[in-house]
């Protein structure tokens, strides 16, 4: 086995070990909360960013202990923006986006989660709104594991200018997270507390 064959099993033992730890914090923080999240979280998004009006802006439907962003999207549709819900459509495959309407019925994947149903139209993002287990300061994230939105992040910007925020309870940083070279950055991370600007993100 060479150095970094074992370097990448090493990388991914210690996601599995942070998985694991991040996810019990996350259902804690969870329980624990309290109502005014989802204001703050508006008022810190719009109080700091003011997108195109263009923007087709990607959102997602909370599922587990996720952050419950719907009132972000509520307002952002209701300013015009065009919001869409990811979709996955097979494994290693990026995400799929289609356009989110309130009068749209969502429908369960294969993974229980919220999504829009096949007739939806696709779209393409432009900002994106992404959930996750736990987050540190130079902007990488750590998922569930799938790597769908490492492989769409990395998709998406070899096709056109995006800016990716990461969604979290402030509480879910760690001084680092475990990443190697397939793992896409974020450009900032929006917290009930505070908005994390990464690097010369803008």
């Amino acid at each position: 086995m060479s150095f970094e064959e074992t370097s990448l099993s090493d990388i991914k033992s210690e996601k599995r070990i942070m998985r694991r730890d991040a996810e019990f914090r996350r259902q804690k923080l969870a329980r624990n909360a309290g109502e005014f999240v989802p204001q703050r979280l508006l008022e810190n998004f719009t109080e700091t960013w003011n997108p195109p009006s263009w923007a087709v802006i990607s959102a997602f439907w909370p599922f587990k202990s996720e952050l419950d962003i719907r009132l972000l999207i509520h307002h952002l549709s209701g300013n015009g923006y065009s919001i869409a819900l990811p979709e996955v459509t097979k494994k290693c495959d990026p995400l799929l986006f289609r356009k989110w309407t309130k009068d749209i019925k969502l429908v369960k994947d294969n993974y229980g989660v919220l999504c829009l149903p096949d007739n939806a139209k696709i779209v393409l993002p432009d900002w994106l709104l992404v959930p996750l287990l736990a987050f540190d300061k130079a902007g990488f994230r750590l998922g569930y594991g799938g790597g769908f939105y490492d492989l769409t992040l990395a998709k998406l910007r070899k096709e056109k200018k995006i800016f990716a925020i990461g969604v979290a309870y402030d509480d879910q940083i760690v001084e680092k997270v475990p990443r190697d070279q397939h793992d896409s950055r974020l450009d900032a991370i929006l917290t009930e507390r505070q908005v994390y600007i990464m690097g010369d993100s803008k």
